[in-house]
């Protein structure tokens, strides 16, 4: 270990007994126009609602899922700016057993733009980038067959 790292040796050897173990990552995104967005998330891209979140007649915030995947979309408040940028720096995998050939041609029938076309990759899946209406990055890929 480097003599300039800010964590012992021993912290380090001990890491590995009591890692962090995760079943499941959920994601919060906030959005600029929600009806918009659970569209784009509902009907293009093919998750389901799991819950709506009122406040004062107006919808604030939606749970989706699809598969063990959990996505929750929320109304912007405005609070930080309307134009701020949202989605740079990060994107969000989501790997599914489904054909991605499949999903690319069928998020594309139904108006859907896709930043790439499904193409293999180097390290073993198949996948296709994508924004949604906000910006944030979405990946979906599939591992290939051996």
């Amino acid at each position: 270990m480097s003599t300039n790292s800010p964590i012992s040796d021993g912290a380090v050897s001990n890491a590995n007994s009591g890692s962090f173990h995760a079943g499941m990552l959920s994601v919060s995104l906030t959005v600029k126009d929600i009806s918009k967005s659970l569209a784009w998330y509902h009907d293009v891209l093919g998750f389901t609602i799991d819950r709506k979140i009122e406040r004062d007649g107006k919808l604030r915030s939606v749970a989706l899922k699809a598969g063990d995947v959990r996505l929750s979309i929320n109304q912007d408040d405005g609070a930080k700016g309307w134009d701020r940028v949202k989605g740079e720096g990060f994107s969000l995998r989501i790997t599914t057993e489904q054909n991605v050939d499949e999903i690319a041609q069928r998020i594309k029938k139904l108006g859907g733009t896709l930043d790439s076309e499904p193409a293999d990759m180097p390290w073993g899946v198949r996948l296709f980038r994508l924004k949604d209406p906000d910006g944030f990055k979405l990946a979906i890929s599939s591992i290939l067959a051996a």
